[in-house]
């Protein structure tokens, strides 16, 4: 089921990713989503492409998720 907005994502997505990760995640998904139609695990494959696709300009750091540009830039 893609996603039309943020606040259709996971509560999970919602609660840990900032808002710009939320957008590369809903749009990754839906992509993704589209791209796998007939796959029996679609939705699964989308969920982890969308998670990928957020590894590449966001990075966890102390239970964080920070953009991969701001690492180490103060607060």
């Amino acid at each position: 089921m893609p996603y039309v907005i943020n606040a259709d994502l996971p509560q999970s997505v919602q609660w840990n990713l900032p808002e710009h990760a939320q957008d590369i995640y809903r749009e990754a998904f839906n992509h993704a989503f589209v791209a796998h139609a007939g796959d029996p695990r679609q939705e699964e494959a989308a969920h982890r492409i969308a998670w990928a696709a957020v590894k590449r300009s966001y990075l966890k750091l102390a239970g964080k998720w920070v953009g991969r540009a701001d690492r180490g830039r103060a607060p």
